[in-house]
């Protein structure tokens, strides 16, 4: 009885025994009404992803579960190497950090400064290569480097690992959470990136709720946003779910999306969230009046590179 009054005392004062735990024991992440992007005849909610500890982002799910997972498996493993744009890595290392292990990040040439600063105060190895991007190729790179040095790649684009972590965990506290309010979800709006979370999602809402929406946000032809991808790079689990439709966003968009909510409702939220609240803008009258969620994978700080570049010729924003 004792130790039960302890660990409710616990939670309540937000003491936690270890970092692995400030994540498991900190979830569900806040759920939060946009009041000023809501109106009469649409409830907007936002998701905030970025309160998971280790990247700020929504990747801590995925990679606490592929860790998780290599671990109850028995894997023997000294070192990892992942390709990553930026969350997925600093989420790793930080894991890897906790358990003993050295972390390799195979990172594209584009890769923002910040993040590559950002992997090496946590002590990651960090190989910045000439891919442009994350694809296929890139993908089996990283997998015959680790091969040939006996590294564990957890490969966050195959392991089923990364669908389960969102689909048990990302995909349940939300639906409890809209179940506390008394909500139905008319629409819910996430990036496609490794399909991970947004396949999770539109599995289980759509058990729930026939009748719900999943919209994903793909960056426009020639745009890059970080987190994000086109759907025709095939993502492994996008395939397996219906997502009714995909909406495109311009890299300037996703900018000034960010930019609109920070000066709106006062919090800072990175690029792919940014497109996420942009395509939300392109959808809402097309679906109509509702309860929408907003999957808002990260946070700002990693994208100040960009921000200082979209302000530079610019003094006053009229919202």
């Amino acid at each position: 009885m004792q130790e039960a009054i302890e660990d409710k005392l616990k939670r309540r004062y937000r003491v936690f025994e270890d970092p692995e735990s400030l994540l498991t024991e900190n979830w569900p992440t806040p759920l939060l009404k946009l009041s000023k992007v809501s109106d009469e005849t649409h409830e907007v909610w936002a998701k905030l992803e970025f309160y998971n500890p280790f990247s700020h982002s929504i990747k801590d799910r995925a990679i606490w579960n592929m860790f998780r997972k290599a671990l109850e498996k028995g894997l023997h493993f000294d070192k990892l190497y992942e390709a990553t744009s930026g969350n997925v890595g600093i989420a790793l290392v930080a894991l890897s950090n906790i358990y003993g292990k050295k972390f390799r990040a195979f990172i594209p040439k584009g890769t923002p400064e910040t993040t590559e600063i950002l992997l090496k105060v946590l002590g990651a190895e960090v190989v910045r290569t000439e891919f442009e991007v994350i694809d296929r190729t890139f993908i089996e790179y990283v997998k015959k480097k680790a091969a040939e040095d006996k590294a564990l790649n957890l490969n966050q684009f195959e392991n089923d690992a990364n669908f389960e972590a969102h689909y048990n965990y990302t995909s349940l506290e939300l639906l409890k959470q809209l179940e506390v309010l008394g909500k139905k979800p008319k629409c819910i709006i996430a990036g496609v990136g490794t399909s991970g979370h947004i396949a999770a999602l539109a599995a289980r809402f759509k058990e729930t709720f026939y009748d719900v929406k999943v919209v994903g946000v793909e960056p426009s032809p020639g745009n890059k946003i970080p987190g994000i991808k086109r759907i025709e790079t095939r993502p492994k689990w996008i395939a397996h779910v219906k997502i009714d439709e995909v909406v495109d966003v311009r890299s300037r968009e996703a900018i000034e999306g960010a930019i609109e909510i920070a000066r709106l409702e006062g919090i800072l939220i990175g690029l792919s969230s940014g497109a996420v609240y942009q395509a939300f803008k392109k959808i809402r009258d097309k679906y109509g009046p509702g309860t929408y969620i907003l999957i808002f994978p990260d946070d700002a700080f990693k994208y100040i590179e960009e921000f200082r570049e979209y302000l530079k010729p610019r003094t006053t924003f009229n919202y």
